[in-house]
């Protein structure tokens, strides 16, 4: 028979990759540099749309909520990783996972809605120029933010509850390297079949129905696109929606790959790694994305350089 706990554990280890601790020093390495990427990447991003007035357009709004949100949710793992890596200790205490879960599920569902919206403006944008000003008005703007991050942390409530009501095994061993919510229902020593119903529901609602959504828009966009007669216009539509479209493709893609594909399909350090990847890296790429493809941020960084070297 199972040896359960049905009060709070004093913590969690966290088995990650503790394994191959050879991978663990390079990965120690790989994302404490990446890591140090996201912060200057996002923090520029963010200062940059701030202190341009240019840049003061509903697109560059929600790209500074994109930044802040992965500075974030970076933050709230890749610390405690860091931690981890560096030695034999793997643990991370009770009220330290429910922290870590709660706003790690919160932050990546708004990532779901709020690239949504991203695309909803570029809809609006290209679909619709002659009512663009009317329709995104800065109200509006300040509402769509809202009404994001109020969605995203929602779900995270209620999933984060459901979570930490179960009973989970004596021995407290999360096979990941954060508290993932699936990681965590591994452990439990009751039948999960109503929160793993639950999650199924989750992800539907918070990443197939707004990736759909995304797709729809952007066929909207390529059509409306593809009827400009100026070649110089059809390229900068397509560079500024083509980054959107980069971020949305890696974010999403391992998020399905990690919570919708069934778990036989893939071997559980395979799963670690998706996780990692848009955990970790996605937040790095990102600013790099939207900088490299965007004459006016690289423009605007330029300017802000220069002129605080004078």
């Amino acid at each position: 028979m199972k040896e359960t706990n049905v009060s709070n554990p004093v913590g969690f280890i966290l088995v990650g990759f503790s394994d191959q601790p050879q991978l663990e020093t390079v990965l120690l390495l790989i994302i404490s540099v990446l890591y140090i990427l996201t912060l200057i990447g996002n923090i520029s991003i963010i200062l940059v749309s701030y202190l341009t007035p240019k840049l003061h357009t509903p697109m560059y709004f929600f790209l500074s909520n994109l930044s802040t949100l992965d500075l974030c949710f970076t933050t709230s793992i890749v610390p405690q990783m860091l931690w981890n890596l560096k030695g034999p200790e793997k643990t991370i205490t009770y009220i330290g996972c429910v922290i870590q879960l709660y706003i790690a599920l919160g932050l990546g569902s708004t990532e779901c809605i709020l690239l949504t919206v991203m695309a909803y403006d570029r809809f609006n944008a290209i679909c619709r120029p002659l009512h663009y000003g009317i329709i995104m008005h800065t109200k509006f703007l300040w509402q769509l933010a809202a009404m994001t991050w109020v969605s995203g942390f929602v779900v995270s409530t209620v999933q984060t509850i459901l979570v930490f009501q179960l009973p989970f095994c004596g021995h407290h061993r999360v096979d990941d390297f954060l508290c993932e919510e699936t990681a965590l229902i591994k452990i439990a020593c009751v039948d999960t079949t109503f929160l793993e119903n639950e999650i199924a529901i989750a992800s539907v609602l918070y990443v197939v129905i707004p990736m759909a959504l995304i797709l729809v828009s952007y066929g909207c966009i390529v059509r409306n696109v593809l009827k400009i007669k100026s070649a110089e216009s059809r390229k900068r539509a397509f560079g500024t929606c083509g980054s959107h479209m980069i971020v949305v493709f890696l974010f999403f893609a391992t998020v399905l790959s990690v919570y919708i594909q069934p778990k036989s399909e893939h071997t559980q350090n395979h799963s670690q790694f998706l996780t990692l990847f848009y955990t970790v890296v996605t937040p790095t790429l990102n600013p790099l994305i939207y900088t490299l493809r965007n004459r006016d941020v690289k423009g605007a960084l330029k300017r802000l350089l220069f002129s605080q070297s004078r």
